[in-house]
């Protein structure tokens, strides 16, 4: 199925190993992350299941702005006009999609790793190596609740990337932990509660230290920017993540 309910007025896109969401408000639709360019097919797939148009759709707010989570976003703010909203500390990735801070060689790091060859042969072939970047953003604050629909709260989770930031629906008790938690790091295909290999994560100890934040939500429900949603809880997630550790 293109699109699968996850959460009250909460719906999941996935393909490639990368996940995306749509969220329903009185005013429409909020995208959040926009997955790869592949994607796109199946988002108006999606929308039309919903009884939805691309019209619905007001904003785009990304947890973060590596190219596996900007696929669709500039198509989407050229075809409908509408706001993309990612942090200040992002803004320079958002506009270079592949100019980013990892702790390790990717190359050196998936020759060791083989397990998570084909998740990124399967995402390259998704479109992940033809993204577009945004010559226009709109600034995310550190804090409080976006004007989009849903009214997301942000998170700020530094780490994963210098601007990184969850979203928290405080009324559904939903949170987006976009790649500061993942239930399958596509670069180890590890599974469960993780947070990504520094071959994509700028610094693993700020990652760590900023799942603080996240478990202070509460939220009953995780939905990650990779893999499967967490029904345990997020106090539950971010416990397993440290165990686990950096890879």
């Amino acid at each position: 199925m293109p699109v699968t309910s996850v959460g009250v007025g909460v719906h999941r896109i996935s393909e490639a190993f990368v996940n995306f969401y749509l969220v329903e408000g009185a005013e429409g639709l909020t995208v959040v992350d926009s997955g790869l360019p592949a994607m796109w097919n199946a988002l108006g797939e999606g929308l039309r299941s919903l009884g939805r148009a691309p019209a619905d759709i007001k904003a785009v707010v990304l947890t973060h702005a590596h190219f596996d989570h900007l696929g669709l976003a500039r198509r989407l703010q050229q075809e409908l006009a509408i706001p993309v909203w990612v942090h200040p500390g992002d803004a320079y990735i958002a506009r270079h999609p592949y100019r980013y801070s990892h702790e390790k060689s990717r190359l050196r790091f998936m020759m060791t790793h083989p397990a998570g060859l084909p998740v990124i042969a399967r995402m390259a072939k998704a479109g992940a190596l033809k993204v577009r970047g945004l010559r226009e953003t709109t600034p995310m604050p550190n804090a409080g609740t976006l004007p989009v629909p849903g009214a997301p709260q942000v998170i700020y989770s530094p780490g994963h990337t210098a601007g990184h930031c969850a979203l928290f629906l405080r009324e559904r008790n939903i949170l987006f932990t976009g790649d500061a938690l993942v239930t399958l790091d596509p670069y180890t295909r590890r599974r469960g509660p993780h947070i990504v290999a520094g071959a994509a994560t700028a610094n693993s100890a700020q990652n760590l230290e900023s799942l603080t934040q996240l478990a202070a939500t509460g939220a009953s429900l995780v939905l990650p920017g990779h893999g499967e949603p967490w029904h345990l809880g997020i106090e539950d997630a971010v416990a397993i993540a440290r165990r686990n550790g950096p890879a």
